[in-house]
């Protein structure tokens, strides 16, 4: 699908779509736990359905309505296809380690873009704690034989995804013995190892963890049934909060001012560029400003970086991004992708191995692949409300993780106009 965005007049209040990751997380959770538990307001989206189906194939029954999903876990069977995860990376290494509890053959395969990112880390961190798992080379798929979790002592570096080590606390609970993990290099993104450690927590699971989030400690204990209630994404909320940064205002609910996302951060951002921010009990309003530059390190909120890009693009002065290595493993090569969009549209960008410098100014009309990156087209419906002559190809990849999105910019004013 094709949009055309002309330049908006952004003006409402809407709900925030709740998060992807804590979805995933509680879904997880509820699974390793022997009984029923309710995931309230959960988000449905493509990553989120990959999750269901894959561990629907395990064993794990689901009850599904908008508001409420009933997930009946705790018993699990050997599959009897491969456990197919889309492009959902959280999916793919989380039920890796998840399979090592699984009796019997697990072979997790991944969608083209998923494919691509390697995975080889994780597998030998597993290898590490007894688990009988391989891959193919650095890549999936993934062949995983469960039915054994020695536990012990397991090394693994920090840098490459919070997703590995997020999926080894999951499943440490279920060792033979005492999981002892520690990190061979700083760990970043940290707010999502943390997001993972409060979602444990609440189904009655405790790890001791370092300040430094560099080693931890697991003993065998159980997950229990749990009522977990799904707060608003971030990470999503961040391109409404950037619309009405550059286009007029909004208001955006069902937000948690505390909360452990580091996308929370995308308020201070805001702030530093000279817009206008009030946050109330569980909303945020923003209003229309004049965007100054920003240097910022984006090392543990790197799914802002598109947002961030578009807004520096459109902001007086040069502004400057680092920590945003870890951006070309995603569903795109984030940072080469928004050096030639924003090029496209006539904006001086330079990029480094880990620093990306936009030097903002006057826009001109372009077409834009998102290169079915879903932050990189509802990134760039931000430049199309703010200056006009947008053209975004392959507009609908945003169901990954925000299917309501273009209703939504159509609602608070965005001008947008489909094409098959």
């Amino acid at each position: 699908m094709k949009v055309s965005i002309n330049k908006s007049v952004i003006k409402g209040r809407v709900k925030a779509p709740s998060s992807k990751s804590y979805t995933i997380r509680g879904l997880m959770c509820a699974a390793l736990a022997e009984g029923e538990s309710e995931l309230v307001r959960p988000l449905g989206s493509d990553d989120t359905e990959a999750a269901l189906s894959v561990l629907s194939k395990i064993g794990v029954r689901t009850c599904l309505d908008n508001a409420i999903w009933r997930v009946s876990g705790g018993t699990f069977h050997e599959p009897e296809s491969d456990l197919f995860c889309g492009d959902s990376a959280a999916t793919l290494r989380f039920m890796t380690a998840i399979c090592s509890v699984v009796p019997g053959r697990c072979r997790l395969t991944a969608g083209p873009s998923l494919a691509k990112r390697p995975v080889k880390t994780l597998v030998e961190a597993l290898r590490q704690l007894g688990v009988d798992a391989s891959c193919n080379g650095e890549l999936a798929p993934m062949v995983v034989t469960g039915g054994r979790l020695r536990g012990g002592e397991t090394e693994l570096r920090g840098d490459i995804s919070s997703q590995y080590v997020s999926a080894l606390l999951l499943v440490a609970p279920f060792a033979e013995k005492d999981v002892k993990i520690k990190l061979t290099t700083p760990l970043e993104s940290k707010p999502y190892v943390l997001m993972t450690l409060e979602c444990m927590e609440k189904f009655g699971v405790g790890v001791k963890a370092s300040s430094d989030l560099k080693d931890y400690e697991v003993a065998r204990q159980s997950y229990q049934p749990a009522k977990y209630t799904v707060e608003g994404d971030w990470s999503s909320v961040s391109y409404l909060l950037a619309l009405g940064a550059v286009s007029g205002e909004i208001s955006v609910e069902n937000l948690n001012p505390g909360s452990l996302q580091g996308d929370k951060i995308i308020l201070d951002f805001l702030r530093e560029m000279g817009t206008s921010v009030k946050v109330a009990d569980n909303s945020v309003t923003v209003r229309k400003s004049k965007l100054n530059a920003l240097k910022a390190d984006l090392t543990d909120c790197i799914d802002l970086l598109p947002t961030m890009a578009v807004l520096a693009a459109l902001a007086r002065g040069t502004s400057e991004f680092s920590g945003i290595q870890r951006a070309r493993l995603k569903e795109s090569n984030r940072v080469s992708a928004l050096r030639e969009a924003l090029g496209r549209a006539g904006i001086m960008v330079i990029e480094e191995e880990n620093k990306l410098t936009i030097n903002g100014g006057e826009t001109r009309h372009c077409v834009i692949d998102s290169l079915n990156d879903h932050r990189i087209a509802m990134a760039f419906s931000i430049l199309g409300a703010g200056m006009g002559g947008v053209v975004i190809n392959g507009a609908e990849c945003v169901s990954k993780t925000y299917p309501d999105y273009w209703n939504v910019f159509e609602s608070i004013g965005g001008e947008v106009k489909y094409e098959q």
